[in-house]
């Protein structure tokens, strides 16, 4: 099976042929790994793979987990990157290390909007201007490898692009 890749925001009416419906944007779902909760690190999105970075106006709705680490929590956030792309000299932005876990369990199940353990930014736009690189802030709490799917969607404000 073929599969494929866009880079545009996607947006669906419905099916409204008329153009009347409110066009929504599409939620979508990342995979993460965590080598090792226990230590601060860039989140990548497999096992030995690229570190894993979210569009700008990115919103976050859950996190799954999937995997469930040994024992402990987790911390997960984002540090927001601009000067992206060929030629260019990558900056970093300063990290907010629980913007979408603060001390959630390493136990497989999700954590939402207005969870106890979700951070300030889930269910918030990350940052409305630059790309995102997801991070893993320290928590000695937290033991072992953690995998799941993050769920998010781009806010483009319901501007419709014909």
């Amino acid at each position: 099976m073929a599969t494929a890749t866009t880079s545009s925001i996607w947006r669906s009416t419905g099916g409204d042929q008329t153009r009347t419906a409110q066009a929504g944007s599409m939620g979508m779902y990342t995979p993460f790994y965590i080598a090792n909760a226990a230590v601060s690190a860039n989140v990548t999105n497999v096992s030995g793979g690229e570190a894993l970075v979210l569009p700008a106006n990115a919103v976050v709705n859950s996190v799954t987990v999937t995997t469930a680490g040994t024992s402990g929590t987790i911390n997960m956030g984002f540090t927001p990157l601009s000067g992206v792309g060929p030629g260019q000299t990558t900056v970093l932005g300063t990290n907010v290390p629980t913007a979408f876990l603060s001390n959630a369990a390493v136990s497989r199940g999700v954590v939402a909007v207005a969870a106890a353990t979700g951070g300030a930014s889930l269910g918030n736009v990350a940052n409305a201007t630059n790309l995102v690189v997801v991070t893993s802030a320290s928590n000695t709490s937290g033991l072992g490898t953690v995998t799941g799917l993050i769920h998010y969607f781009v806010y483009d404000a319901g501007v419709e692009v014909v």
